[in-house]
C-alpha cells in the first residue's frame, strides 16, 4: 500500500480565537513583565516571578524594619519611626531610633544579605541543598583567625575583623585544592568542607580552654553570634565590602546557571568553568567572612535562606537577589524575636538562628532522604 505525500505531514490543530463579544484575555507577559538592567556593555536580566518575589520580600524586610526601629522599652510608633527617618522626629526619637537601633538593623541587612548570597553560591556551585560555608568549614575557618587575633595576639576590634576574613580565606583555599580533582565536584567538597570544619572546631575549642577566664568570655560572645553593641563602625566596612562583591556575583550568575547543569555543558557553551568557578569562590568566601568578621558566626542563615527564595520563586537553580533578601529577612526576624522574646534580656541572634535552623537542618534531610528513596 503506497501512502499519498498528504500521509507524511502532521495535521496542525486549528488556532482558535476569542469568542466573538467575550472580552480579550490579558497577555501573563505584559502583567509583570521582566526587568533588564544594563550596566554598558553588560546586561542583567530578572525573570518575572524571581522579580514579583523579590519585591515582596523588600516590602517584608521594610515591616520588620519599621517593627524593629519601634520596639523595644521605648517604644515609638511606625507613623513615628517613618518621621524620624524622614528627618522630621523629636530629639528623644531621632536618638532612639537613628542613634541606637538604626546601625543594628542596617547591620543585620547587610550581614543576612552576604550570607543568604554566600550560601546560594556555594550550592549552586556543589548542586547540593547542603553546599552552605557555615557547614563546609568557612565559617569555623573564619572563626579560628578572629580567635587567634582575641587570645593569642590580643589585637583589637580591626585585627580580629582582619583575621576573621583571613581565616575564612585560608580555610577556603585548602578545602579547595584539597577537593580539587580534574575539577572540583560537589560531593568531594562537602565532605573535605565538613573535615576541616571538624577539625578547626576543635582547635577553637583548645584556644578557649588554654585563655584566661575573661578572655574566653569575650570570645564566647563573639562566637555565639550577635548584633548587640554594633554600631555605625561595623557597619562602614560590612556595606563597603558587600557593595563590591554583590555586582560582582550577579553578574557572574548567568555562568553559574549554566553551570549547574554540568562542567561539559557549561565548556560546550563557552564558559571558562575553572576559572568561573574559582572567581565565585572567593566572593562567596569573602561575602561568609565578611558576615562573620562583622557579627561573629551566625549559623544556618547561609543554609536556610536559599532554599526558601528558590521555593518562593519557583525556579529550578538558586536565585541570587531572593536569597540575598531571604537572608536579609531571617536574620531581622532573628535578631528582633531575640530582642522581644525573653525580654528584657536580650539573645545574641546566634543562639535564636541556631534553634530554627537546627529544625530545618532536620526536616532537609529527612527532606533528601525521602526524595533519595524515590
Amino acid at each position: 500500500m503506497t501512502s499519498r505525500p498528504d500521509d507524511l505531514v502532521l495535521p496542525h490543530p486549528v488556532p482558535r480565537g476569542p469568542r466573538p463579544g467575550a472580552p480579550a484575555r490579558p497577555d501573563p507577559a505584559r502583567l509583570l513583565p521582566g526587568l533588564r538592567i544594563r550596566l554598558g556593555p553588560l546586561q542583567l536580566r530578572l525573570a518575572r516571578r524571581p522579580l514579583a518575589v523579590g519585591l515582596g520580600l523588600l516590602a517584608a524586610l521594610v515591616a520588620v524594619g519599621v517593627a524593629a526601629l519601634g520596639t523595644g522599652d521605648f517604644q515609638v510608633s511606625p507613623a513615628d519611626v517613618v518621621r524620624t527617618l524622614a528627618g522630621h522626629g523629636t530629639g528623644t526619637t531621632d536618638y532612639v531610633v537613628n542613634g541606637l537601633r538604626l546601625p543594628r538593623l542596617a547591620l543585620g541587612i547587610v550581614v543576612g544579605a552576604a550570607l543568604g548570597l554566600s550560601g546560594a553560591v556555594f550550592q549552586s556551585l556543589a548542586r547540593n541543598p547542603l553546599g552552605s560555608p557555615d557547614l563546609i568549614g568557612f565559617e569555623t575557618g573564619a572563626a579560628t583567625g578572629a580567635l587567634l587575633q582575641i587570645l593569642v595576639l590580643g589585637g583589637g576590634p580591626f585585627a580580629v575583623a582582619l583575621g576573621a576574613v583571613g581565616g575564612g580565606f585560608a580555610t577556603a583555599l585548602v578545602v579547595y585544592l584539597l577537593a580539587y580533582r580534574r575539577g572540583v565536584q560537589g560531593y568531594r567538597l562537602i565532605v573535605v568542607g565538613i573535615a576541616a570544619g571538624a577539625l578547626l572546631s576543635s582547635v577553637n575549642a583548645y584556644l578557649m580552654t588554654e585563655a584566661s577566664i575573661d578572655e574566653a568570655q569575650a570570645a564566647a560572645v563573639w562566637l555565639t553570634g550577635s548584633l548587640n553593641g554594633r554600631g555605625w563602625e561595623q557597619f562602614g566596612p560590612a556595606v563597603a565590602a558587600f557593595g563590591l562583591l554583590f555586582p560582582a556575583v550577579l553578574l557572574m550568575g548567568r555562568h553559574l546557571r549554566l553551570m549547574e547543569s554540568g562542567d561539559d555543558c557549561a565548556k560546550a557553551l563557552g564558559v571558562p568553568v575553572e576559572r568561573s568557578r574559582a572567581l565565585l569562590v572567593v566572593c562567596a568566601v569573602l561575602l561568609a567572612a565578611v558576615a562573620t568578621a562583622s557579627a561573629g558566626p551566625i549559623s544556618f542563615v547561609a543554609l536556610a535562606a536559599p532554599q526558601l527564595a528558590r521555593r518562593l520563586s519557583g525556579s529550578a537553580g538558586v536565585s541570587l537577589l531572593p536569597s540575598a533578601l531571604t537572608g536579609a529577612l531571617l536574620l531581622c526576624c532573628g535578631d528582633l524575636a531575640a530582642q522581644r522574646v525573653l525580654a528584657p534580656v536580650q539573645l545574641p541572634v546566634g543562639i535564636m538562628t541556631a534553634a530554627v535552623g537546627g529544625l530545618y537542618l532536620v526536616w532537609l534531610l529527612a527532606h533528601e532522604w525521602r526524595s533519595g528513596r524515590r
